[in-house]
């Protein structure tokens, strides 16, 4: 078998049909588009999102505004009034203790301590995170405040957010 023997496989390739040139040719005159109409036009066609004249999916949805951050932390709240409240002098506040007394709803998920009210007990305070007016307020009653490492779970995992200071240390290690 040489290359001027092959040849390819009978009905494998089909001649195109020459339309619009004459009756003769089946294909004449509106060359199989019919008469007028968005089909017989050049360029004319329904399109990928025509529905027959139903309103099109697209704009049947709302308009979707703004993103979500799959990054975002969402802390559980507690102001400082609601610990001056439910603890007494010297106990040690954490979320499972805050938990118990029902100031928040899951203690495995963060907590953040809030500035609002007064504090007048010595509390041991461990929260995930602290608001600069809360910090001042358990500070100067006399407690003490203790951060507690997030648990980095999903998302935030695989794509782990640093601050400035702490990526340059990465970076010149």
């Amino acid at each position: 078998m040489r290359l001027h023997d092959l040849k390819p496989t009978p009905g494998s390739q089909k001649k195109k049909v020459r339309v619009g040139r004459g009756i003769a040719a089946g294909k004449g005159k509106t060359a199989g588009r019919g008469t007028k109409g968005t089909g017989a036009r050049t360029g004319g066609g329904k399109g990928a999102f025509f529905e027959g004249g139903q309103l099109p999916l697209v704009r049947r949805l709302p308009f979707k505004r703004g993103f979500t951050n799959i990054f975002r932390i969402e802390y559980q709240e507690v102001n400082v009034r609601f610990l001056d409240a439910r603890f007494n002098d010297g106990d040690v506040v954490n979320p499972q203790a805050m938990y118990e007394k029902g100031l928040i709803r899951d203690p495995l998920q963060p907590v953040v301590i809030m500035g609002k009210g007064d504090l007048t007990k010595k509390l041991h305070v461990h929260a995930h995170r602290f608001t600069k007016g809360a910090s001042e307020k358990i500070v100067n009653a006399g407690g003490t405040k203790n951060e507690i490492a997030i648990k980095v779970t999903g998302a935030l995992a695989t794509v782990k957010k640093l601050p400035k200071d702490k990526l340059a240390k990465l970076q010149a290690e």
